[in-house]
């Protein structure tokens, strides 16, 4: 008898970028090099001091060795120090957890959590894949291009009285790039509480948001944060660091007790050394990162300006790293489009059923890891003609 895979893992979608990367491969080059903005990452180096002190410290003996489950105190103090001064609040390093990456933070979390898991659609599809791979029931909260992709009170509401005991928010959003709003962000904190329901809320890019959008929100100005809240944050978007996958989770004591137990079976510890040269970072390079918050910026807006000269198209939402594009009405759903894009103008981009149900009509574009000439030749890549072929 051939032995057999694990269900939940057959029943779990293939992974998007290597997906659409494949399709590549079909790409002859006639329209000119690839632009690949299929994958969040951010198109410029580490600080050049940050990257030396990665190579010194990978060297080092003392970093070779297992550290703390929940992570080196360096870095959990100099991520406290950096989010009490961005929110305004009081937090310690007591309420930081540093994981090894932050789809690790997001799979732990719903690990120590459970389910039903309250899910806006489009989603960031690792998140959902983890809950498939793990067995947990996700509800999705559908978001219309009409309201900005930002979920509606109504709409969380409705979720968690449909038995949604864990509500996930992603702001600025994967993959919409919408920036949800303080008031929204604190009605959903506040519908959580009333109905027993944990917030999870993930702010992978919140180094890219506007400095008139800082603070995003008060959830931590909230004496009570730490019985309801987790919040999942990432240094491989502001640090450029996403292959040294570091990522932290800060929470209350009752959530970290019960976290460390699948800290400690899951990741055993963080990377060390990556953990000490982020120690540094985080202080030392606080003017660099608001400087890679004007690149992006500058890229978004070169964007903007690009989609409104394609026909048909239209920019449902903008924000962080990522462009979500309505597709002409007369071509082809978002797959069939997305691979004649790739196989014939050798522009990739990820089409929105890996988003979840009912993006058919939408492409996720990540201007974020290119640079201005390539972002300004996307309008050539895309065409009426190339979608009507595909």
């Amino acid at each position: 008898m051939t032995p057999t895979l694990s269900p939940r893992i057959q029943a779990t979608a293939a992974p998007a970028i290597p997906t659409v990367r494949g399709w590549a491969a079909r790409y002859a080059g006639a329209a000119g090099p690839l632009i690949d903005l299929t994958q969040a990452v951010p198109g410029y180096p580490p600080h050049p001091e940050l990257l030396a002190r990665l190579a010194s410290l990978a060297g080092d003996r003392a970093t070779s060795g297992y550290g703390p489950i929940d992570g080196d105190l360096p870095l959990r103090e100099a991520l406290a120090e950096d989010m009490a001064a961005f929110y305004g609040a009081d937090i310690a390093a007591a309420d930081i957890a540093i994981t090894a990456g932050c789809n690790l933070a997001f799979s732990m979390t719903m690990a120590v959590l459970g389910g039903p898991v309250v899910l806006p659609v489009p989603w960031y599809f690792n998140h959902r894949m983890a809950l498939e791979m793990a067995g947990i029931p996700a509800i999705p909260l559908p978001c219309r291009a009409e309201d900005g992709f930002v979920p509606t009170r109504e709409g969380i509401e409705a979720a968690l009285k449909a038995g949604g005991r864990v509500l996930v928010l992603v702001t600025p959003n994967n993959p919409t790039g919408a920036v949800y709003p303080a008031t929204l962000i604190a009605e959903a904190a506040a519908l959580c509480r009333r109905h027993g329901a944990w917030l999870v809320l993930d702010e992978t890019y919140r180094d890219f948001l506007p400095a008139e959008a800082c603070p995003p929100h008060d959830l931590f100005r909230d004496a009570g944060w730490r019985d309801g809240l987790v919040h999942l944050y990432s240094f491989s978007k502001a640090y450029c660091v996403p292959g040294h996958r570091v990522g932290a989770i800060a929470c209350g004591p009752v959530f970290r007790e019960a976290l460390l137990k699948a800290l400690d079976t899951q990741q055993i510890c963080p990377p060390r050394a990556a953990q000490a040269a982020l120690a540094w970072a985080v202080p030392a390079l606080r003017d660099w990162r608001a400087g890679n918050r004007a690149i992006m910026a500058e890229r978004g807006e070169a964007f903007r300006r690009v989609a409104a000269r394609l026909p048909g198209w239209r920019l449902d939402a903008l924000g962080a790293y990522f462009a979500y594009l309505r597709l002409p009405e007369d071509g082809p759903s978002a797959m069939p489009a997305a691979e004649a894009l790739a196989t014939g103008r050798g522009l990739l981009g990820l089409p929105g059923p890996f988003f979840g149900p009912e993006q058919e009509r939408h492409l996720r574009l990540a201007f974020a890891n290119v640079e201005l000439p390539s972002i300004s030749a996307i309008a050539d890549r895309v065409s009426n003609d190339v979608s009507a072929r595909a």
